[in-house]
């Protein structure tokens, strides 16, 4: 059977507009932030859906990995993506391009809240995104339970969410990684936004999870932050990456691996009481276009080659070569045909 890739996660529909200074400050935002959205910032998405350059991509972390994986497997189907939508426009804009991009949505609709949304500020190149939930936040377990659903679960090689996904369904998260645990499957997971591991409830699911995890993605400022909350006196990416891949783990069978990306600077991995550097594929400063997805287009590379059973370097090199693509674009997008070469 062909290998099956599954991700689970918040399903939201990006509006991304270019911004200013004025703008971020406004509504108290941070370049490189993600943040969850509060009353003040409302109207906000009102704001950006009027600007002229504005832009409507499919979004959330977990969606945009599994977007550019299957881009890059090019077999229609060989991806799936649980996650919650409304019943409503824009959730029905988001699965005709999951079908158009070949991945298997299973959405839950909820027709108690809108399609989640996402505004991606940009200014310079660099983003701040502020996640307004809606219905994605409503996902249910019950929904990975349902025998259609399991059977893609039970299908899958590897089952990623990104960390984001700890705010809305710790049960699914538990039920998937318990489960590849079990059967000596792939689980990955991303530490994605310092909140996370800030939050102590959130904290408290990742502390969880993590022995279930095989490979856990996150970049620099993640990296340090979940040093902090642990108590570790480092700052020194090599050392944090090292520790966490040693952390206790519940499948003996394979070592956990830990990749932090770090932008422009090299990715640091550690696993099996190594660590390796790989260089990123260097951009001339004009045409960075934007950064928002670049992390999880590194993901999506990344989790294409390791479906396919190829090793850290091979999967490495597919990140850096999504990524390059990812920023040389507005938003979480990228050529109809994937000229991709393993």
């Amino acid at each position: 059977m062909a290998p099956h890739l599954l991700g689970l996660g918040n399903p939201l529909l990006d509006i991304s507009a270019n911004v200013d200074q004025a703008f971020l400050d406004q509504y108290e935002l941070k370049l490189a932030d993600q943040i969850l959205a509060e009353d003040k910032h409302q109207p906000m998405y009102k704001e950006l859906a009027e600007k002229d350059d504005v832009l409507y991509v499919p979004g959330g972390a977990t969606q945009n990995s599994i977007r550019v994986a299957q881009w890059l497997l090019k077999t229609p189907g060989s991806t799936s993506y649980f996650g919650s939508v409304g019943k409503d426009d824009f959730g029905e804009k988001m699965a005709a391009y999951a079908k158009k991009d070949g991945v298997d949505a299973r959405y839950q609709v909820d027709e108690s809240a809108p399609t989640g949304t996402c505004g991606v500020c940009v200014k310079d190149g660099e983003r701040s995104l502020v996640a307004n939930l809606g219905a994605a936040n409503n996902y249910k377990a019950d929904h990975t339970r349902d025998a259609d659903n399991w059977a893609i679960v039970e299908k899958a090689d590897v089952i990623y969410s990104a960390g984001f996904f700890i705010t809305v369904s710790p049960e699914a998260i538990s039920l998937t990684a318990k489960h590849c645990a079990s059967a000596n499957k792939i689980y990955c997971m991303n530490l994605s936004a310092p909140f996370i591991m800030q939050v102590p409830p959130f904290k408290q699911v990742l502390t969880e999870t993590l022995p279930y995890v095989d490979f856990l993605f996150g970049n620099e400022t993640e990296a340090t932050t979940f040093a902090e909350t642990e108590g570790w006196e480092t700052k020194d990416i090599s050392e944090i990456a090292l520790k966490i891949s040693q952390l206790p783990k519940e499948n003996s069978s394979r070592p956990r691996t830990v990749v932090i990306t770090q932008g422009a600077d090299a990715t640091v991995i550690a696993t099996d009481g190594k660590v390796t550097t790989h260089p990123v594929i260097k951009l001339a400063k004009e045409d960075l276009v934007d950064t928002n997805g670049a992390g999880d287009a590194f993901v999506g590379g990344f989790l294409s080659q390791l479906l396919l059973g190829k090793d850290t370097e091979a999967s490495v090199k597919a990140g850096n070569w999504a990524a390059n693509v990812i920023i040389q674009r507005s938003g979480c997008t990228f050529p109809d045909e994937c000229t991709y070469e393993a």
